[in-house]
């Protein structure tokens, strides 16, 4: 086999069919378009809620009810058994760490620290918040926390 015995398979690259060309085309005349009506004329495809003047289904359910607090604090994030695993006793532990470890995105915003896991290494840990059962397992284990301020 050569490169120019190279083709497409058989029936995968077909032409577009081209309407409005005459009766021979086999799509002339009314191109597929069928005899008058809304569908034939120019402009008369409706968008996907429009239902013939009907009152459409999404005005016809109910608004979303509640609300949505423009000031939420969205916190990221970490584990104090995620810390347990990849940080060794001493080590101080800031948001920068965590980012350039891959536990958080960066400009994600503050970092709270849950207590989910355990933690046998003590470690002080500097986050914006933490949970009291994140807190006392630090502390158990021999660590301190550090509050930072939110900006």
């Amino acid at each position: 086999m050569n490169l120019h015995d190279l083709k497409p398979a058989r029936g995968s690259r077909k032409r577009r069919t081209r309407v409005g060309r005459g009766i021979a085309a086999g799509k002339g005349k009314t191109a597929g378009r069928g005899v008058k009506g809304q569908k034939a004329r120019s402009g008369g495809a409706k968008g996907p809620y429009f239902e013939g003047g009907q009152l459409p289904l999404f005005r016809r359910l109910p608004h979303i009810r509640g609300f949505h607090n423009i000031n939420r604090i969205e916190y990221q994030l970490v584990n104090v058994g995620a810390l347990a695993q990849d940080f060794q006793a001493g080590d101080e532990i800031t948001p920068e760490i965590l980012i350039a470890r891959g536990y958080i995105r960066k400009n994600g915003g503050p970092v709270v620290i849950l207590g989910d896991g355990e933690i046998d290494v003590a470690l002080t840990v500097k986050a914006h918040r933490f949970s009291k059962s994140a807190q006392a397992k630090i502390e158990a284990a021999g660590g301190s926390v550090e509050i930072l301020p939110l900006t």
